[in-house]
């Protein structure tokens, strides 16, 4: 029978190793993906609402000057959102926030960076009626709608008995809405225990992530968001989430945490678009932001390496996905 002899020394190393690998696993089970989309109360899931949800966000008859659709701020090429610092609204109206994602909706409340919608029936409905954005007016929009046959036979057998009425078109976009889930990332496949799955840059990265850099106290969960609203300190005279809680000092120049999935597909960053790269994003956050009372006291200076930098961007493209194909949907004459 052949012995095996360790030293203290090697025996030590492989107890650290095991021990460490156990705490990253711990860490790791916080961000596992769920297999189910939360419908609980919303609209019940089918495939006809949905469909139905998706002919209505790509068509350009919810605005007012049939030219634009819920896609052309949320363009699935690029993460759902729109690859300028801030969106185009209607009659080239230029907005002062960059488009936040449609992506993993289904996890996140309230809406919009100040959070004033509190369902995404709300959310859907503030763009298509705003004068600044697609301008629509739902009196003249369920009227085009209910010119067009195949609508209305579809909303009739979708809503049996109430057919094409505003609060329908709302539960058909935000069901839609809610499907638009990502896909599986490397980062998702190492959670699921595929060691190879990410580079080991990213799993330093992951280490920073969860320590030195702090991102997950705010960055937290699967979606990678705590659904909070903090000042990161920004340069801004935009007052966030201060508009809705005019009593919060911490409100003041607070925005929502955007969640980080398929982030590589998503410049430019943060509210006003003002971030053109993830570099430029965590150098951000290494400089603590602008000290003001309303600053977030989660936003604390900290310095790293460029290797560490390059091990934190390296993470953050782990968790994006293969770029998926999104089909277009015919839409009805």
């Amino acid at each position: 029978m052949t012995r095996v002899h360790f030293s203290l020394s090697v025996l030590s190393g492989i107890v650290g190793c095991v021990i460490s690998f156990g705490a990253v696993a711990a860490e790791l089970a916080d961000y596992k993906r769920p297999l189910t989309i939360p419908f609980e109360g919303a609209a019940r899931y089918s495939p006809q609402l949905a469909t139905l949800g998706k002919m209505l966000f790509f068509d350009p008859r919810l605005s007012g000057a049939k030219n634009m659709n819920c896609a052309s701020c949320h363009n699935p090429s690029f993460g759902y959102e729109a690859p300028v610092a801030g969106s185009v609204g209607a009659a080239n109206t230029p907005l002062a926030r960059n488009s936040p994602t449609v992506l993993n909706m289904a996890w996140v409340s309230p809406h919009f960076w100040d959070g004033r919608a509190p369902t995404l029936e709300a959310q859907a409905e503030g763009p298509i009626t705003a004068a600044a954005e697609m301008n629509g007016d739902f009196h003249t929009i369920v009227g085009d709608l209910g010119d067009v046959a195949d609508y209305v036979r579809w909303f009739e057998q979708v809503f049996p008995g109430e057919g094409i009425t505003k609060a329908n078109v709302l539960t058909a976009i935000a069901t839609y809405e809610r499907t638009i889930v990502t896909g599986w990332s490397p980062f998702d496949r190492w959670v699921d225990g595929d060691a190879t799955a990410v580079s080991d840059s990213a799993k330093r990265g992951f280490g920073l992530f969860t320590g030195k850099a702090g991102c997950s106290g705010c960055h937290t969960g699967w979606n990678f968001t705590d659904n909070k609203f903090h000042d990161i300190g920004l340069a801004t005279e935009d007052i966030g989430r201060a508009k809705l809680e005019p009593d919060n000092p911490l409100a003041l120049h607070a925005f929502k945490t955007p969640g980080l999935r398929n982030t590589a597909y998503r410049a430019p960053f943060m509210h006003n678009g003002s971030l053109q790269t993830l570099e430029e994003v965590v150098i951000h956050y290494e400089s603590g932001g602008l000290d003001r009372p309303s600053r977030s006291p989660l936003m604390r200076p900290f310095s790293l390496t460029d290797a560490e930098r390059a091990d934190l961007v390296a993470f953050m493209h782990s968790m994006t996905a293969d770029q998926q194909e999104a089909s277009l949907p015919t839409l009805p004459n």
